[in-house]
């Protein structure tokens, strides 16, 4: 599917250059770096280096005297202020904001997310060295490197997206780029609601639960919008409390006030430096924080967020990847053991089950759509199990011909143990809201 097909006409930036444009823009490219001294560009706004390249281009273009008419003419000039400026071929794409993963597979074989739907664009880069270059650009611009004794990295463009790059030997086929978009407007409640991610009875229980100072744990899959979710979810937290979050890529959006933020740093150049979640998870507990907000608990951070959940941070928020509620409780476990301490499982089983509240996952189905398949409570042991159960579910029950995945959300009748600590806190949830009556209304 072509990049902009859902618009109807395809522009003409989309479509492919052919083999003799190409070569004019590899020529014209040459020229221009042969006749200009890019270190100025950097002494100048980037309207006014625009406005120089091109007109550097339009001279070498009339002296080149080629047969090339003014649409494409201008298309070159504005390619080649893209590979000088910019991020080359990739500029395009990231100038167009329904595009959430840029995936690059080969210098001739790209790939965007849109809307959850994987589909090919006719956007190409001139050849591996090309893309290697653009790659190298990136890295470069935030003090880290790629090459052969270092050909995996992981950046960040200067709008937040996050991105990784791996190059041969790794790489069979060439340098590989993916692009997580780092979405600029955050999706609120009523947008969740409206795209059909949630109902309001969900957003009425996660919001209670925020403002009760609940500790609750965002599972899913990669792409499953766990970080748009933690960010809607941090929007509930009182204005007056002091706020500490970690990531390892700063994607959170926190609107409050009294907001200290935190991001890893890897290793320099020389192997040395790296601050690790783990260490930022230590140090934020002498930050005298009301709340912390992890990213996404990927490693021995678990330990210590664990810790100081059960040492008076509640309504702490973090995510990590699961497939399933009672996934993402083993894979906590397997990320304490990961700290290197020799405990218990059991003893492990105990400090999660005393630590996380709820658990809401997050699925990302066949029809792109993203939806909380599941939110439910941890009740606490039964013998070496943790026990759980089920408040809200998406209850799938088939799919229609284009595709759509027909199901319902529904409330299972469960009235969670934490109601009556939440009603200490003033939030009265409904017993409506859980699919049943109140059960005291006969006393």
């Amino acid at each position: 599917m072509d990049i902009n097909q859902h618009h109807g006409q395809e522009p003409s930036e989309f479509q492919p250059l052919s083999q003799e444009e190409q070569d004019i823009k590899i020529q014209l490219y040459d020229k221009l770096l042969s006749v200009m001294d890019l270190s100025l560009i950097e002494t100048v706004s980037k309207e006014q280096a625009e406005i120089q390249i091109s007109q550097i281009c339009e001279k070498l273009l009339s002296e080149m005297r080629l047969p090339i008419n003014l649409s494409s003419r201008k298309r070159l000039i504005k390619l080649i202020i893209d590979e000088v400026l910019g991020l080359g071929p990739l500029e395009i794409l990231l100038a167009d904001p329904s595009i959430s993963d840029i995936l690059v597979n080969s210098y001739d074989r790209v790939y965007v997310e849109r809307k959850g739907k994987l589909q090919s664009v006719n956007i190409k880069f001139h050849s591996n060295a090309h893309l290697l270059n653009i790659i190298d650009r990136i890295v470069s611009s935030v003090g880290r490197r790629i090459d052969e004794s270092s050909p995996m990295v992981d950046a960040r463009l200067a709008d937040g997206s996050r991105v990784n790059a791996i190059i041969p030997p790794l790489a069979l086929d060439g340098p590989s780029l993916s692009i997580r978009r780092f979405a600029v407007d955050k999706l609120n409640a009523k947008q969740l609601i409206d795209i059909g991610s949630v109902t309001e009875e969900m957003i009425e229980l996660l919001q209670g639960s925020v403002k009760g100072k609940l500790n609750i744990l965002v599972s899913g899959g990669t792409g499953s919008g766990k970080t748009t979710l933690l960010n809607m979810l941090s929007g509930y937290i009182p204005p007056d409390e002091r706020i500490v979050t970690i990531e390892d890529s700063a994607e959170l959006q926190l609107q409050q006030p009294h907001t200290v933020r935190l991001e890893t740093r890897p290793q320099n150049i020389e192997g040395k430096g790296e601050v690790s979640q783990r260490d930022l998870v230590k140090n934020c507990l002498r930050m005298r924080p009301d709340r912390i907000v992890i990213g996404e608990v990927r490693g021995g951070e678990a330990l210590d967020m664990l810790t100081a959940m059960n040492t008076g941070h509640e309504g702490s928020l973090t995510t990590l990847h699961a497939n399933s509620p009672r996934d993402a409780l083993g894979r906590l476990e397997y990320m304490v053991c990961m700290a290197g301490f020799d405990m218990p499982v059991s003893n492990i089983r105990t400090q999660v089950a005393s630590a996380i509240d709820l658990v809401v996952q997050l699925e990302r189905q066949e029809d792109g759509r993203r939806r909380v398949t599941s939110i439910q409570e941890i009740n606490g042991m039964e013998g070496e199990i943790i026990t759980m159960s089920e408040i809200f579910r998406f209850s799938r029950s088939g799919m229609k011909e284009g595709g759509e995945i027909v199901g319902e959300f529904e409330a299972t009748g469960v009235i969670p143990s934490f109601h009556s600590k939440l009603k200490q806190h003033g939030i009265d949830l409904p017993y409506n809201l859980f699919n049943c009556g109140d059960p005291f209304a006969e006393f």
